[in-house]
């Protein structure tokens, strides 16, 4: 008999409503809407519309009642590191403040030199230091006088808060409250030192659950609504990251993973957090995961690059096909010119390609000039940075890493991945593609009974996809050559 899932995959531009079906040990997906994400600029900050959100859940949950399907179970997954306030009286205090908002410019060393240091920060979360997680962004808004945080009642991350607009249950899901730069690995909870540094209590946020985790079910107004009964609500891994890395295929944990999209998460599955002098000097990060598991990965710039460089193409160029456009940077000389991807001057340049002629021209090197050698630079110089954090990954790993596997939508580059495999030396294996919603989808599927664990999860998943295996060719001393290149450079 086939049971029926409902995921919602929410990104920071587009949302999607996804049916998932499992029976017989396959999964199937359906795509039942999809709509953007619009940031709203009012006032001179920059917030999401909550309500629009909750307006789309609710227009896929009456289709769900149109087609006359039985429901299972529904799930959320979104973004990191955003959040509601929710008043005394059980209303919304204004739209979530989005992490894009410049409020917290300055507000991270500000905080840092003046309230926790770094380190203490650092030691107690193990999270990578970005000026938009949580933690600042409540920091910048206790500066500020926010009003919405002086009259909170309940505080909920986005995941958490559509949720309890679905039912009424307030929670605080342990992979999503992982990005907030406020939560101990080693407790499982938030830290009380660094909530009340900026003026907070623990008791403002919802109770600690761990992925899979049933929430409550749709509310008597939500069921009138849509025409469903009550239906439960799982805590999937909020944090769309730890959805992603929930559905990789894995035969067993000797693997790593390389989440590939605009930007690249590459990491390993650890029983326990990796703190430690290195893992601070390198800023690598530790997020919440499924059975008690921590992501430990570090963030890299990733087709960002070659998004930007398109936008800024002519139009002839532009029209070119993906793999028309990578095919041609393959009759390129190889490592012509390399870049460090994660060098500042590519963080939000006006021109892309500009910042990456002026980073060639500074090192001496040759600049790239045509879109095929720009675009050869970039693949070469992300697959020589995944080498090097696959290095570092291999340093920390109490295992041998006998595979990687990349997923999201740059698995498709099938250049790029076979790069990959011939810098990291090791198999790669691509796929799939929509990892965000697979997991949300599985962790519903094992909430619910029909899935034992993590292992049988993933073996469902395997069975379920298309994934192409990459092998390393022989030329390893042209790698090698280019990767002290490399090294040189990123001094």
């Amino acid at each position: 008999m086939k049971k029926y899932f409902f995921a919602v995959d929410l990104g920071a531009t587009s949302g999607r409503t996804i049916l998932g079906t499992l029976a017989e040990g396959r999964l199937e997906q359906e795509e039942l809407t999809r709509f953007p994400n619009n940031l709203i600029e009012t006032g001179g900050h920059f917030y999401w519309d909550i309500y629009a959100l909750y307006f789309e859940m609710i227009r896929g949950l009456k289709e769900v009642t149109r087609r006359g399907l039985p429901l299972t179970s529904i799930g959320i997954d979104t973004w990191g590191v955003d959040f509601v306030f929710i008043g005394r009286d059980g209303a919304i205090l204004r739209n979530p403040m989005a992490y894009r908002d410049p409020h917290t410019f300055g507000r991270m060393e500000e905080y840092l030199r003046n309230v926790v240091t770094q380190r203490e920060v650092y030691d107690i979360t193990g999270i990578q230091f970005m000026n938009f997680n949580s933690l600042f962004q409540f920091y910048a808004m206790q500066q500020d006088g926010n009003v919405a945080m002086q009259m909170a009642d309940k505080v909920l991350f986005v995941p958490d808060a559509l949720s309890w607009m679905l039912t009424g249950e307030a929670v605080c899901e342990y992979t999503i409250a992982s990005t907030s730069q406020m939560l101990d690995p080693r407790t499982g909870d938030l830290s009380n030192r660094l909530i009340e540094s900026v003026g907070m209590k623990r008791s403002q946020f919802g109770r600690m659950v761990q992925p899979g985790t049933r929430i409550g079910v749709l509310s008597e107004e939500i069921q009138n609504m849509t025409g469903l009964g009550p239906v439960p609500v799982i805590a999937v891994a909020g944090h769309d990251t730890g959805a992603a890395v929930a559905a990789v295929p894995a035969r067993d944990e000797h693997f790593a993973y390389l989440s590939s999209g605009t930007w690249s998460l590459m990491g390993i599955e650890t029983k326990e957090a990796i703190i430690s002098d290195r893992s601070y000097e390198l800023n690598f990060t530790n997020e919440g995961g499924i059975e008690g598991t921590t992501r430990f990965l570090k963030n890299i710039c990733g087709m960002w690059l070659y998004e930007r460089c398109r936008k800024d193409w002519p139009e002839e160029v532009r029209q070119l096909s993906h793999p028309e456009l990578q095919g041609a940077a393959m009759q390129v000389e190889a490592f012509r010119s390399i870049i460090n991807p994660d060098d500042k001057l590519f963080a939000n340049p006006s021109s892309m390609i500009g910042a990456i002629q002026q980073y060639c021209r500074e090192s001496g090197q040759p600049v790239p000039e045509t879109p095929a050698e720009t675009c050869r630079c970039i693949f070469d110089s992300l697959a020589l940075r995944y080498r090097q954090v696959f290095g570092w990954l291999k340093e920390f790993a109490s295992f041998d890493i006998d595979v990687l596997h990349v997923i999201g939508g740059g698995s498709l580059n099938k250049y790029l991945t076979q790069f990959t495999a011939d810098a990291c030396g090791v198999e790669v294996m691509a796929g799939p593609q929509e990892c965000t919603a697979i997991g949300n989808i599985m962790l519903q599927a094992k909430a619910c009974g029909d899935v034992s664990d993590i292992w049988e999860m993933r073996r469902i998943i395997a069975n379920s996809v298309d994934m192409v295996a990459y092998h390393p060719t022989q030329d390893t001393a042209a790698w090698d050559a280019a990767y002290e290149r490399f090294l040189e450079l990123s001094k």
